[in-house]
């Protein structure tokens, strides 16, 4: 059977839609598309309506700016859709400042007259929702059996790391900053991973989206463990993100950063990718709270511990 020609509108739809054995089938990408490797020589099908550089708090204000006016921070190219032609156009309708959205496809698709193409749209908030929306892909595919087996082990390393934290005698408090300027606590799936890990979390609910932070309450919280996964930032950036926090005496003072419980991590490519690396990222935290009791060899590629990290 011919499979069909498929448009991904997000990172991890087009993971996702690549480990049910249909990455030939991608036709198109998002400007953010960056795995399996080779996926960048796909045509482009969106662009940032503004440019998304500069420092974090630089960022924010560009995005604010442009939410402010009721636009999209993102944009479909159409002519590009229409020539790459695809009968599968995967998109979400979770986050509007991390992908194009839903309406956003429906509008550049709602002037193609007799066009039949299917949208299939992912709305991962916790992992529940993140095994949900395989499943969604699979069927629109026709992989179900191969979307239940990719979902099959996600789940039992998930069942297998919570486990082993459960027998932990120590859970240390943590918090996961998902955007350093202004601060941001990280939501969605994450306070699940930490749990499942051996930890506490102490911002940010499971399934809902992730929490402003201020740095008063971080102060109070002092917590054991700090996590750094930026939202669209690799490790190196993240690094960076580092830095200027070691120029902070409030940074300094934290239990976490004194006693060398702070790390920095590939947030791009991890833990703010709902697809199927997220069993890595699992693992990742594991190590980070628990290196006496959890070792997969992530270490220096995936997350960093923060002296290290400043010291490179």
């Amino acid at each position: 059977m011919t499979s069909p020609r498929i448009v991904s509108l997000l990172p991890s739809a087009t993971e996702i839609v690549s480990a049910l054995g249909h990455r030939n089938a991608l036709v198109g990408r998002s400007h953010e598309c960056d795995f399996p490797s080779g996926i960048e020589a796909l045509p482009v099908c969106t662009r940032p309506r503004v440019k998304l550089d500069g420092t974090s708090f630089e960022i924010d204000i560009k995005v604010k700016e442009i939410v402010r006016k009721v636009l999209s921070v993102y944009e479909v190219l159409i002519d590009t859709l229409k020539r790459v032609s695809p009968e599968i156009v995967v998109t979400q309708d979770q986050c509007e400042v991390c992908a194009v959205s839903l309406p956003d496809v429906q509008t550049a698709l709602r002037d193609w007259v007799g066009s039949d193409i299917a949208i299939v749209t992912l709305t991962a908030a916790s992992t529940t929702a993140v095994y949900d929306d395989i499943r969604r892909v699979a069927g629109a595919l026709d992989a179900v059996e191969t979307g239940a087996h990719v979902v099959d082990r996600m789940q039992s390393r998930f069942a297998e790391i919570s486990e082993r934290a459960a027998g932990l005698d120590h859970r240390p408090r943590v918090v996961c900053i998902e955007w350093t300027d202004p601060l941001m606590a990280a939501g969605n799936w994450i306070p699940e991973f930490v749990e499942a890990a051996g930890g506490e979390n102490l911002f940010g609910d499971a399934g809902e989206h992730s929490p402003w932070l201020e740095w008063e309450a971080l102060l109070d919280a002092d917590p054991d463990v700090i996590v750094l996964m930026p939202c669209g930032y690799d490790l190196d950036r993240t690094r960076e993100e580092a830095d200027l926090f070691s120029e902070h005496t409030r940074w300094l003072s934290l239990r976490a950063v004194r006693e060398g419980r702070a790390y920095v991590t590939d947030g791009n490519a991890y833990f703010n990718r709902p697809g199927p690396r997220l069993k890595d990222s699992l693992e990742m935290m594991a190590e980070m709270l628990h290196p006496e009791c959890f070792s997969f060899g992530h270490e220096g590629y995936g997350w960093m511990r923060l002296s290290k990290a400043t010291a490179a």
